[in-house]
């Protein structure tokens, strides 16, 4: 099978079959796929996102797997694509996925080179020193938030097809931000893994697209944050809100509001971090955003 990249627009049609019979079959297809999303920009860098051709299945393709976690698997253009998240760590060169076709008992591989990409340093300074050296307490604290973290970014929801093309939760500027490898008070820490987004404090948080409240509370870092399921292993999370208006297991609308932007949690200012992973990798949000959101 050979991989072919696709591009960013909706697949409206369905391919002919060859036959009466085969036709049957594709009606299934074409019901799934008439629900077709719009993809996200590919960027096979580390934090971007590699979009795989599976070619045209019926109902359901089979599932991909990248470093262990279910890939999204969509409708695309030209039949049923593979949209794997690539970890900020990975290291440029060739990468395999797995994918497991439906009805058949051995698994192919799913190749894809992954090109470098030279993310630059920030170095900032935090008030609160236990945000940069946590203490015993917090370590503990950490450790038991970091399980919750994991759940909500790796919940795989099948069945329930992601709206890909995001409007930005806040209005602000909206900074490069993404994949920084950051220092606090001059102690390296890891890349920076979402987008910040410039607002005072108390401006209202929307949904970028449909979802479903997977978790929400004050964490040590994160303050407090908001984690939404779009379905197919696609997770948003907002943090550093001064106020939550959600709460878990609640359904969101595009648009509905989440909270409020504020400065909890590890910060220096008011101001929304945005993350978006897909299949348990952070990935850059500025290629889910619409061409026109500026």
């Amino acid at each position: 099978m050979t991989a072919r990249n696709v591009n960013r627009r909706r697949w409206l049609g369905c391919r002919a079959w060859p036959s009466a019979v085969a036709g049957l079959i594709a009606g299934l297809a074409c019901a799934t796929a008439s629900s077709g999303v719009d993809l996200p920009r590919e960027s096979r860098v580390p934090g971007g996102i590699a979009i795989i051709d599976l070619g045209v299945g019926v109902e359901s393709p089979g599932e991909v797997f990248f470093n262990e976690h279910r890939v999204p698997v969509l409708p695309g253009p030209s039949g049923w694509v593979a949209l794997i998240g690539i970890p900020l760590d990975t290291s440029p060169g060739p990468q395999s996925g797995r994918f497991l076709p439906a009805g058949q008992p051995e698994p192919q591989p799913l190749e894809f080179i992954v090109k470098g990409k030279q993310y630059a340093e920030q170095r900032l300074q935090v008030k609160n020193k236990r945000h940069v050296n946590p203490e015993k307490d917090d370590l503990e604290r950490i450790d038991r938030e970091r399980k919750r973290i994991d759940a909500a970014l790796g919940t795989y929801t099948a069945g329930r097809l992601p709206e890909l093309t995001m409007r930005p939760p806040v209005t602000g500027a909206r900074s490069s931000s993404f994949g920084l490898r950051r220092y606090f008070n001059g102690e390296a820490r890891n890349p920076h893994s979402g987008m910040d987004i410039a607002a005072a404090t108390g401006t209202p948080i929307r949904a970028p697209s449909p979802g479903r409240v997977l978790d929400a509370g004050d964490f040590f870092f994160n303050g407090n944050t908001v984690f939404l399921d779009h379905g197919e292993g696609v997770v948003t999370l907002y943090c550093h809100l001064s106020r939550i208006d959600v709460k878990p297991g609640q359904e969101i609308a595009a648009g509905e509001v989440l909270g409020k932007v504020g400065a909890t949690g590890r910060v220096t200012g008011a101001h929304l971090h945005w993350g978006i992973a897909v299949n348990r990798a952070m990935v850059d949000p500025a290629l889910f955003l619409a061409a026109d959101s500026d």
